[in-house]
């Protein structure tokens, strides 16, 4: 006689991929009002996560020179802001408690980028200094194999072989072709796949297909956006990268608000 009392446990589904909408050129302007509103709101919060990344800036360019590779300073200021958006993770935090009016303290915000290292967004960093180190790593193939006669122990010397010489020009539009297709893979990858990892219960694969997802759903507003985010960021980099003290908190918040523009809610 069969036993009707067996019952088959309940299977676990994973969580549903997350839905894109679709956003225009207009939105990008009031993602960046947004932002501008946050930092406002919040300007310690800012100018503390923006201080740490310039503080990085500062520190690795005086390595370079202490390693008496100043040169290598021109191509870390450009490949630099491949891994602003992990450290905006904190600013995520801060427009998301400002957006659904939890309170805001150091304690809870820094409690929560804390607990990140837990999470899937772990796997993020690795995927994105691992895309760093790649460029890191092509620049130095491209001066062996392009530059190899050229002699430069400065960064005035190297910046005057590489405007002036047939090779330098050559190693110019090969290294920034190269490195814009870098860029555009880890954007595409990483714009709102952070936030949204931040927001919510999901592994970093299912994050990564959604911002890819966003991307190509909205082309020339997003790529506008990734470009218009590098050339600020470059740009706030020139003075020693205290520029970036008030950049990355703006873009960072901005950031977060295209994630909800870009993203449905789960």
């Amino acid at each position: 006689m069969a036993d009707n009392n067996n019952t088959t446990a309940p299977t676990r589904r994973p969580p549903a991929m997350p839905t894109v909408n679709t956003i225009s050129i207009g939105d990008l302007f009031d993602v960046l009002r947004k932002g501008l509103s946050d930092f406002a709101r919040a300007p310690l919060y800012g100018l503390f996560f923006g201080g740490v990344y310039t503080l990085g800036g500062i520190i690795i360019a005086l390595s370079l020179t202490i390693w008496d590779i100043p040169w290598m300073i021109y191509p870390v200021a450009i490949g630099f802001p491949l891994v602003g958006p992990f450290v905006a993770v904190g600013l995520y935090e801060v427009s998301r408690r400002l957006e659904t009016g939890k309170t805001l303290t150091w304690r809870e915000v820094l409690g929560v980028v804390w607990l990140q290292r837990q999470r899937e967004l772990a796997w993020m960093a690795f995927v994105m200094l691992f895309v760093f180190w790649v460029w890191m790593y092509q620049v130095r193939l491209l001066v062996a194999v392009i530059l190899s006669r050229a002699s430069f122990s400065t960064l005035d010397r190297f910046l005057d072989v590489v405007l002036t010489t047939s090779q330098g020009w050559t190693f110019l539009a090969v290294g920034h072709v190269v490195g814009a297709v870098l860029a555009l893979v880890l954007f595409s990858i990483t714009v709102v796949s952070i936030p949204l990892l931040l927001d919510r219960e999901s592994d970093f694969v299912t994050a990564m297909i959604t911002s890819v997802k966003t991307v190509a759903a909205s082309p020339v507003p997003m790529i506008g956006w990734g470009i218009f985010v590098t050339l600020a960021v470059i740009v706030s980099s020139v003075p020693m990268f205290l520029g970036l003290i008030v950049a990355l908190p703006v873009l960072g918040h901005a950031t977060w608000h295209l994630y909800r523009k870009a993203v449905a809610p789960a």
